[in-house]
């Protein structure tokens, strides 16, 4: 087999395969052999049809798709691996000559992964962010604590307030027309939320249970809903029921409650040192991604459209399986947000682009600083992994072995090692 390669644009060429005579016929013997047990042809059983004969009778062209079908995969693989080309979308094959006792010939158009050229990664400065825990943090985590001890209860004489959940009714009306989705019974509700649109829970507040009213808001200009956007609306409401967050009083009972301390004072100091845990992993992670986005920012990369996509269906993926885990799915979700898939899509571009941008530049300087992953180090990658997933060692590299995952797995360890030398490197490293 022959194979060459000639770049045409951007990151696209021609890959130009030439399959040996001998070969191709190996294939139409191949595709003879599938295509007979099909045939019947008068004075010889069904199957039994010489090669001579059936070809004299149908043509030797009704083979060669089945050829064809035998043949490309392995010589496009093949010549891929020749020449040394990393393809990152699926070819447009042209067959040049496909003939009886002669070369296969055809042509592959390629996208590629393009050629980066990388900027200054060595000496970065990260810019400053505060990561210190102060005082403050630690009564917010401590409220949040408090509020998760709560208990709803019934509010009966007063008036709602700003962070009670409320139960209503409501119908919405545009020039005294109902609209889809503006009505509701039985609508649970916390005031303060922004959950609705502007103005709608501000105008619950001062309302009794049992109460009737009609309030008039205003759709928002860039509303999701064209038909609604800039509209004014009325809104007949009716109250239900009132709930109000009775808190817990914070003293040593409460942290005695909530933990394993006996006094608030242990308690606070408790979360003060978690917080402060979380603060430098939290700066540890924003220095490694600052450091990534100005290496990326530095390199010129003509990004091909399709490993955009690609990574946008990704992220899709994993989006539509966090909705499922909040009981929707993604259907559910455009039907709510009011966006198609165009409009989806593009909400996770910029990101997509910046990551793929990332993951290419990560792997430039691996290859530019001659970084490599050791046997060892995929085999305690492997002990992590196995103990997450209370697996043995041995069935999680052999699952990994039957999908390719172990190339993923090496792929990880080096964006890793590439990203840990531009923390060493930088100029504000420890």
């Amino acid at each position: 087999m022959k194979a060459s390669w000639e770049k045409t644009e951007n990151n696209q060429g021609v890959l130009t395969v030439e399959v040996d005579g001998e070969t191709v016929e190996k294939a139409l013997n191949q595709a003879f052999r599938k295509v007979v047990k099909r045939v019947t042809v008068p004075g010889f059983r069904k199957g039994k049809v010489p090669r001579a004969i059936f070809e004299r009778r149908f043509g030797v062209e009704v083979l060669y798709e089945d050829a064809l079908d035998i043949l490309l995969p392995d010589a496009y693989a093949s010549a891929v691996k020749e020449t040394g080309i990393e393809p990152v979308d699926r070819p447009e094959i042209e067959i040049e000559q496909m003939e009886k006792g002669k070369p296969l010939i055809f042509k592959a158009t390629v996208t590629v992964k393009p050629e980066v050229k990388l900027g200054e990664y060595k000496g970065l400065e990260v810019p400053k962010k505060d990561f210190e825990v102060k005082p403050e943090d630690v009564d917010a985590e401590l409220e949040a604590m408090r509020k998760r001890q709560g208990q709803l209860e019934a509010v009966e004489d007063g008036t709602v307030e700003k962070g009670d959940r409320v139960i209503i009714d409501f119908e919405g009306t545009i020039d005294g027309k109902p609209f889809e989705g503006g009505k509701a019974d039985g609508f649970s509700l916390e005031v303060g939320s922004g959950r609705m649109i502007p103005g709608f829970e501000d105008q619950l507040i001062g309302m009794k249970p049992g109460e009737e009213k009609t309030i008039t808001v205003t759709f928002p200009e860039d509303y999701h809903v064209k038909e609604l956007s800039g509209k004014e609306a009325s809104f007949r409401i009716k109250l239900h029921e009132i709930k109000r967050l009775r808190l817990p009083e914070l003293d040593d009972e409460f942290a005695q409650d909530v933990s394993e301390f006996d006094t608030l004072e242990e308690l606070k100091k408790d979360i003060e040192n978690k917080l402060k845990e979380r603060a430098k992993r939290e700066e540890e992670e924003y220095r490694r991604n600052q450091l990534v986005e100005m290496a990326a920012a530095n390199a010129e990369i003509d990004l091909p459209p399709v490993m955009v996509e690609r990574e946008i269906d990704h992220m899709l993926e994993h989006f539509e399986q966090h909705l499922r885990f909040q009981g929707m799915n993604l259907e559910m979700y455009k039907q709510f947000s009011g966006k198609d898939d165009k409009a989806l899509r593009e909400e996770f571009r910029e990101e997509a682009e910046k990551k793929v941008r990332a993951n290419l530049v990560l792997e430039a300087i691996a290859k530019e600083e001659n970084l490599e992953v050791t046997d060892e180090e995929i085999d305690e990658e492997l002990e992590k992994l196995a103990e997450q997933l209370n697996q043995p060692k041995d069935e999680v590299r052999r699952l990994l072995e039957e999908r390719d995952g172990l190339e993923g797995i090496k792929n990880q360890l080096l964006t890793r090692k590439a990203v840990d030398l531009l923390v060493s490197n930088s100029k504000n490293a420890a």
